[in-house]
C-alpha cells in the first residue's frame, strides 16, 4: 500500500510522540510496582544517636509492610550534611531516602557553602515525631521561676554561661531565640556532645536549653531546675513545669523528625511512602516506643510537611542571623 506524504508525516509523528513517552511509561510502571528492591534510609548522626533509632525504629515497620528491607545507613559528620547532600545527590527513584532531622533547616542557614538546598533538594514525605527541649538551670542560680531568672539576667548581662552542644546546634539556636525575643544578654559556651551536662551539672555553665528526654533523670534527681519547656504545649513528662511562650509570647522550639527523598522522586511513591509512615504512627507499637524516647506522634501529608519545613528555615534564618552564627 503506497502511502501519502500527509499519512507517512502523521504516522512518523506518532511513532516518535510514543517513543518519547516510553520512559515516562516505565518510570510510571515501576513507581506503580514500588518498591521491588530494598530501601535506603540515611542517617546523619551516628549508630546509637536518637536519628538513628528513629530510623530503624520506621524502618522495620514500612520492611513489614511494604514487602523490602528498609536498611538504615549511618553517615554520620558534619552535623548531618553529609547524609543529607548524599541524600540529595541520589536517583529520584524512592530508593534513597533521608531522616530529617531540625539540624536540617537550622544548616541551610549556619553553613555558607553546602553543596545543596534542604528545601530545593528534596521531597518532603513525612513527618514522624517532635520533641521538647526544657530549660534547666544550675542550682546556684538564685531563680526558682522563669519570670524571677529574666530579672536575675537582666542584672547580669553577659555573665551567665549558656550552655550548647555546638554552635549552630538546636540547644544553641534555642537559646539565640529566647535572648532575641527578651532581649537578655547570655554567654554562649559550646561543647561537644555529653560534654555540655558535665558542664552545667559542674556550674560551668548556668543554663541550657536542652532535650528533655536526655536530662529528665537529672532533673528529677535535683542535680538541675527546670524552669520551662519550649513546646507549645507542657510536657507530659513535666506536668507542672510551665512553657517558655507562657512568660515569653512566641517562644516556641521543639526538636522534630520526618522523611524526605531526593527532589522528583514520584509522586504516587510519596504518596505510598507517607501513607506507610502515617500507618506506623497509628500503631501503638511504635507510639509506645517514640513515647518512651520522649517523643510526640505528628504525622503529616507531604503539603503539610512541606509547609512545616519552609516555616522552620525561615524561622531559624531569622535567629541565625540575629545572633551572627556561622559554622565552617
Amino acid at each position: 500500500m503506497k502511502l501519502s506524504r500527509r499519512q507517512f508525516l502523521d504516522l512518523a509523528a506518532g511513532a516518535a510522540a510514543g517513543a518519547a513517552a516510553l520512559p515516562v511509561t516505565l518510570r510510571f510502571a515501576r513507581a506503580q510496582s514500588y518498591p521491588t528492591r530494598p530501601v535506603r534510609i540515611l542517617e546523619g548522626f551516628g549508630a546509637g544517636a536518637a536519628t538513628d533509632i528513629i530510623a530503624r525504629l520506621m524502618g522495620q515497620w514500612l520492611s513489614e509492610r511494604m514487602g523490602q528491607p528498609f536498611m538504615v545507613e549511618n553517615r554520620s559528620g558534619a552535623n548531618g550534611n553529609i547524609a543529607a547532600e548524599a541524600a540529595a545527590r541520589a536517583a529520584p527513584d524512592g530508593y534513597t531516602l533521608l531522616l530529617a532531622v531540625t539540624s536540617n533547616v537550622i544548616n541551610a542557614s549556619t553553613y555558607e557553602k553546602l553543596n545543596f538546598s534542604f528545601t530545593r533538594d528534596f521531597a518532603p514525605i513525612a513527618s514522624i515525631s517532635r520533641v521538647p527541649l526544657v530549660m534547666a538551670l544550675h542550682p546556684s542560680v538564685p531563680a526558682k521561676t522563669l519570670p524571677e531568672f529574666l530579672e536575675y539576667a537582666k542584672a547580669n548581662p553577659g555573665k551567665i554561661n549558656m550552655g550548647s552542644t555546638g554552635t549552630g546546634n538546636i540547644t544553641h539556636v534555642a537559646g539565640e531565640l529566647f535572648m532575641m525575643l527578651t532581649g537578655i544578654n547570655l554567654f554562649h559556651v559550646p561543647y561537644r556532645g555529653a560534654q555540655m551536662s558535665t558542664a552545667v551539672i559542674s556550674g560551668q555553665v548556668q543554663v541550657v536549653f536542652a532535650p528533655l528526654t536526655s536530662y529528665i533523670e537529672l532533673i528529677k534527681a535535683g542535680a538541675l531546675r527546670a524552669v520551662a519547656v519550649t513546646t507549645a504545649a507542657r510536657a507530659p513528662a513535666l506536668p507542672d513545669v510551665p512553657t517558655v511562650a507562657d512568660v515569653v509570647p512566641g517562644y516556641e522550639v521543639s526538636g522534630w523528625y520526618g522523611v524526605v527523598a531526593p527532589r522528583n522522586t514520584p509522586a504516587n511513591v510519596v504518596d505510598m511512602l507517607n501513607n506507610a509512615v502515617k500507618a506506623g504512627l497509628a500503631d501503638s507499637k511504635i507510639t509506645t516506643q517514640l513515647a518512651s524516647m520522649g517523643n510526640a506522634v505528628d504525622a503529616s501529608s507531604p503539603a503539610d510537611f512541606a509547609k512545616f519545613i519552609a516555616d522552620e528555615t525561615e524561622k531559624w534564618g531569622k535567629v541565625v542571623r540575629f545572633a551572627g552564627i556561622k559554622v565552617e
